[in-house]
Formats: C-alpha cells, structure tokens, sequence
C-alpha cells in the first residue's frame, strides 16, 4: 500500500472510531470535501462539519472493497454506514482522495443519489420494524 493510501486508510478508520479530532490532523487546511450533488466544503467548514457530526452522535462506518494510490491520487471502493441512533443507512461509495505531504487535499466521494435515498428509507423501514 502507498503511504498516501495509508494516509486515507487511517483518516477512514479514525472517523469511523469516532476521533474526529485525530482525523481531522490528516487533513490540509484547505481541503475540499465534494459529495455527488451537495454543495463543495473547504476549510474550516469540513472541520466544523465532522465535528458537528460527532457532536450530534452521527455514527460513520466504512467496508473498504479496494483501495488503490497512484502517485498523489488515492481511489476508494467502499460501503459508506451513516447511523444515528437506531436507523443505518449503508450505501456504495467511490472515493478520489488527494494527499500532498502526509495531508488530505481534496475528498471527493461519488454515489448514486437514488442509491443513498433508498438507502436511508431502507434503515427508516429497519428502525420502525424493531
């Protein structure tokens, strides 16, 4: 494995362990954070976002299919869990990260939007029925 995707590998990890603050230390102070049809986050508002995630007890897992560097560029094949309190919504996730120096510069996660709403009404349905 790379050193850059070990620098992805790890910010994944520690997000889903809940150290937001340790993750956020592998990102660049600029970083731009894209998802499929959402609005670009850079900066101060990417760190704000994860701790606010935190904050709120959003749970995040990741199940890494693959993940491949090349150089800068770091691709993620992956299953993303969003949870909160007993609704999970778990859906397919390519990633394009981008690490100079050891930090995150750009994240950039692609989904199908329809795959992730039925998703999320899918852990709605779940949480009903327990």
């Amino acid at each position: 494995m790379t050193a850059e995707a070990l620098v992805v590998e790890t910010f994944l990890d520690l997000l889903e362990a809940g150290r937001a603050e340790d993750a956020i230390a592998l990102l660049a102070p600029d970083v731009e954070w894209r998802n499929t049809g959402m609005p670009t986050f850079r900066g101060k508002k990417v760190v704000g976002m994860l701790h606010d995630m935190e904050r709120r007890g959003i749970g995040f897992r990741v199940d890494m299919k693959h993940i491949a560097g090349n150089g800068r560029i770091v691709l993620t094949d992956r299953t993303d869990y969003l949870s909160y309190k007993r609704w999970e919504s778990a859906f397919w996730v390519c990633g394009t990260f981008e690490v100079v120096d050891g930090q995150i510069t750009l994240w950039d996660d692609h989904f199908a939007m329809g795959n992730f709403v039925a998703a999320s009404i899918r852990g709605l349905i779940g949480t009903v029925r327990r």
